[in-house]
């Protein structure tokens, strides 16, 4: 029986002792299998972390593509600059080295206190820091004769966004701005890295903010480059290891003409308007200028918060891009669109002739509507309608329209939509519809509504963009490129078409030639501008009424209040017969659109045409 026991007892024990065995030889298997992978299968992911906490890669600034006009001048450009680069880390009393160096190189209170609140953060890691940016000739001079005195400092050449004309071209060119990193451009380097990004702007890491520096801003941005430096435990940087070059952006070669953009500035002065003109053979867009404007440069480079709250606040709002944003009344420039929409309804021929008064009454209601000549122009045909600029004739064509078809006869034009291929921020303003009408008023559409679109007043409001683009449309006879800014090269042109059977060739002869007349002949609204050129030139000038008055003595007496002055508009094509070019010019508060805003106009056909 002992015996028996016994036996059991060493059965039991060697069970355990063979369990026990087996679990240690499974483990010692489990921390070689860890071992191995560790030190074989896994070696490569464990060097990589090792190394991206051992290497710090930084970001190094690419610069941008230059802008310029049609003849290959320069509108926007990278200027050299010089900044003055410290090593901090090398710096052992801080302010000794700024009151040491205040007689050499001005600083400011600003630029000191800048500086000393990031001096012990760039100092611990070995970085550089800017001390002050944008030297002076003087400057740098008096400190390349004094450099022994600062080992720790060095000047080093940076770049500004600069243009020569930084105001006539604000709206149409735009500015870049700061940004505090570019992570979608190169998404590997961490966001935590770009503070440390090395910079060729003074302005720091940039990009275009508004005009065609936003629009392009992939085309100029180029490509940034990258430095990796080896880091020790306490992250300091103890070398580069290796560098990848930054790529500079694409230049850009826009239709944009220096010259005619100058005549465009000049003769508008410092009244609020815009200008914008059209090569007819590329859709080029040569002129773009609104007034007033600001300083592109300061924007670009460092303004004062006081000074760009100064600029925000102010009352002619020079922020406002008034050739792609203004809303105008198109007053009269109108008329020749009613004219092509009563020609092709068959409401009207060249022939078809009336009384005109002075004035139409709406049957319905009796309401008069009057023209702008007391006693009106006798017997007119369209011809000498739009010579004399005759509202009676179509207040009584429009009374005539649908209101729905003359909306979209309008749209075809180009109005109520965007209509250049590459501009910031274009308004497409709007054509009054009775569904618009009823939604924003809750009230229908009536007649008068619609008699008031045949000159130009009411509801319909355009921009000088879309002004322009209608100018080009009936000089080319309805076949004419989408405007854009930036010269397309070799890409195919876009062209658009605006073509109605029942508006043929004849009748744009007899446009043509009424069109010239408005300004050619004895009778023309805007005669006083064709001694002004050597050439022929079309047009049809306009009246914008911002208040609906009876009679001039009202007027008169409303004018004394310049911001309640009628709006001064043109649309010219020339040389004639066989036009080159066309322009539209809006004039705030200028009052007669022929003798006001003609003679813009033609300067800058001048400038254009003469080149």
């Amino acid at each position: 029986m002992i015996f028996e026991e016994r036996q059991v007892e060493k059965n039991n024990f060697s069970i355990r002792a063979v369990l026990l065995f087996g679990l240690m030889i499974l483990g010692l298997m489990a921390v070689l299998l860890q071992v191995f992978s560790l030190q074989t299968s896994g070696y490569s992911d464990y060097q990589l972390a090792a190394l991206n906490n051992k290497n710090y890669a930084v970001p190094v600034q690419s610069l941008r593509g230059e802008i310029f006009d049609r003849n290959g001048k320069a509108l926007i450009r990278n200027q050299p600059t010089f900044d003055l680069i410290t090593r901090p880390n090398l710096i052992l009393d801080i302010d000794s080295f700024l009151e040491k160096i205040q007689p050499v190189i001005f600083l400011s209170e600003n630029e000191i206190s800048k500086y000393k609140k990031l001096q012990k953060e760039k100092a611990f890691v070995n970085k550089e820091l800017v001390l002050k940016t944008d030297l002076s000739a003087e400057e740098i001079a008096r400190f390349n004769v004094r450099s022994f005195n600062f080992q720790n400092a060095f000047i080093a050449k940076r770049y500004r966004r600069i243009s020569d004309h930084p105001e006539i071209f604000s709206h149409v060119l735009g500015y870049t701005s700061r940004i505090e990193n570019d992570f979608k451009s190169m998404p590997e380097i961490p966001r935590s890295h770009w503070k440390d990004a090395e910079l060729v702007y003074a302005h720091g890491l940039i990009q275009g903010h508004t005009g065609l520096e936003q629009v392009y801003d992939d085309h100029l941005s180029g490509r940034h480059g990258q430095r990796v430096y080896e880091m020790n435990a306490k992250g300091q940087f103890v070398k580069p290891l290796s560098f990848t070059q930054p790529a500079k952006g694409l230049d850009l070669y826009t239709n944009l003409d220096i010259d005619a953009q100058k005549s465009a500035a000049k003769f508008l002065g410092n009244r609020k308007g815009a200008v914008v003109a059209i090569d007819l053979e590329s859709g080029g867009i040569n002129v773009l200028y609104s007034s007033p404007s600001y300083s592109i440069n300061e924007l670009s480079n460092g303004m004062s918060e006081n000074s760009f709250q100064t600029l925000l606040n102010d009352a002619d709002k020079p922020f406002f891009n008034r050739a792609l944003q203004g809303r105008y009344p198109p007053a009269s420039t109108i008329k020749p669109a009613i004219g092509m929409y009563g020609l092709s309804n068959n409401i009207v021929n060249w022939d078809f002739e009336m009384k005109d008064p002075g004035f139409f009454t709406l049957p319905e209601t009796g309401r008069v509507f009057r023209g702008w000549r007391k006693g009106g122009h006798g017997l007119v045909n369209m011809h000498k309608a739009f010579l004399v600029s005759s509202n009676t004739y179509f207040f009584s064509l429009a009374y005539q329209a649908d209101i729905v078809e003359l909306s979209n006869h309008l749209s075809s034009l180009g109005f109520g939509q965007k209509v250049c291929l590459d501009c910031f921020e274009e308004d497409p303003a709007f054509v009054p519809t009775p569904e618009w009408k009823y939604s924003i008023m809750n009230t229908g559409w009536v007649k008068g509504d619609t008699v008031n679109l045949g000159i130009g007043q009411g509801y319909l409001v355009v921009t000088p963009m879309q002004l322009a683009n209608y100018a080009a449309l009936l000089a080319t006879k309805g076949q004419y490129s989408e405007p854009s800014l930036v010269a397309l090269g070799n890409q195919k042109k876009l062209l658009r078409t605006w073509q109605d059977e029942r508006f043929n060739n004849s009748d744009w002869t007899k446009m043509h030639q009424a069109l010239l007349g408005v300004i050619e002949s004895d009778n023309g609204t805007a005669r006083s501008i064709r001694d002004l050129k050597d050439f022929q030139v079309a047009g049809k000038s306009g009246t914008a009424e911002l208040v609906s008055l009876d009679s001039k003595e009202a007027y008169q007496e409303l004018r004394s209040s310049e911001l309640l002055r009628d709006h001064s508009i043109i649309i010219a094509f020339g040389p004639m017969p066989n036009p080159r070019y066309a322009v539209s010019v809006v004039i705030e508060n200028g009052e007669s659109g022929g003798a006001v805003a003609g003679p813009v106009a033609i300067e800058v056909l001048k400038s254009l045409i003469n080149e």
